[in-house]
């Protein structure tokens, strides 16, 4: 995107990353911004040169879909997760799998890792959220609350709470400040349909996107919905805060990302490429 006036964006030129061989289910970028990573439905992760466009890596390893894909912030690892039922942690300078984590019974759809790169947090198809410790590759704990499929994850920024969303329409905030073999959580309910995204801003606010159509901005510590973004007309597929978090961008499956102001509720930009 560039900047075309005080405030206002417009679409550039488009980069095309094309030699996938299925669909794409996910991208990342890396936090320096320098890679990109694609998930796609053929078995493999992609890493891009973002600047030239030029293919780094095309890995293998899953033995299904490649569903979810994610750096950790301190960009020395990506996670991937597949419908093998599994989580591949892998060496960004080598381009190598570490790890791969076993413990889920179904499809693998979202993974995250905390702002210190330290623990990794799954969910997917049975219903079940698990902690990961990254060095070891060890599972640390189950987490249950959902009645369907877990689709959606974030850390917040302090690294005491997960926010997880699931077919079920609910997000699970968790305390994972209790040593304490169950873990309580508080749920932020609704949504009318599957929260197929979340992101926590610096700030501390959470947004959540829906099939529903629509996104919310949450305060989590005193469970209040600050404002309702509409305007979509498709499923909402990602969703990502501005550093400052006073602004959202979101995406869904009609090919145009529009840009909130988080104050407001308003939508400032629609994002189409001509």
């Amino acid at each position: 995107m560039n900047s075309r006036a005080a405030g206002r964006l417009t679409v550039g030129r488009v980069k095309f990353f094309g030699q996938h061989r299925g669909e794409v289910n996910s991208s990342a970028f890396s936090p320096d911004g320098q890679r990109l990573l694609t998930a796609s439905e053929d078995g493999c992760v992609y890493g891009w040169e973002t600047q030239s466009g030029r293919l780094l890596w095309r890995l293998g390893g899953h033995a299904g879909p490649v569903k979810f894909c994610r750096f950790s912030p301190d960009g020395r690892l990506f996670a991937t997760t597949s419908g093998d039922c599994t989580i591949r942690l892998w060496d960004v300078a080598e381009a190598k799998c570490l790890h791969v984590l076993k413990g889920h019974q179904k499809s693998v759809e979202t993974v995250s890792f905390s702002p210190d790169s330290k623990q990794l947090a799954s969910g997917g198809w049975d219903k079940r959220v698990v902690l990961w410790e990254v060095q070891s590759g060890q599972m640390l704990r189950h987490l249950g609350g959902h009645q369907d499929s877990v689709q959606s994850s974030d850390f917040a920024p302090s690294s005491d709470c997960l926010a997880t969303g699931s077919w079920d329409s609910a997000i699970c905030i968790w305390d994972l400040r209790m040593d304490t073999p169950v873990i309580s959580h508080q749920k932020l309910e609704g949504h009318s349909g599957n929260i197929s995204c979340l992101c926590y801003s610096a700030s501390g606010l959470l947004a959540s996107g829906s099939w529903d159509k629509t996104i919310h901005i949450w305060k989590p510590s005193t469970k209040s919905l600050l404002v309702q973004l509409k305007g979509h007309v498709t499923w909402l597929k990602s969703i990502a805060f501005s550093p400052d978090g006073s602004q959202l961008a979101s995406a869904g499956y009609s090919h145009m990302v529009k840009v909130w102001d988080c104050n407001t509720g308003k939508c400032i930009e629609t994002l189409k490429r001509s």
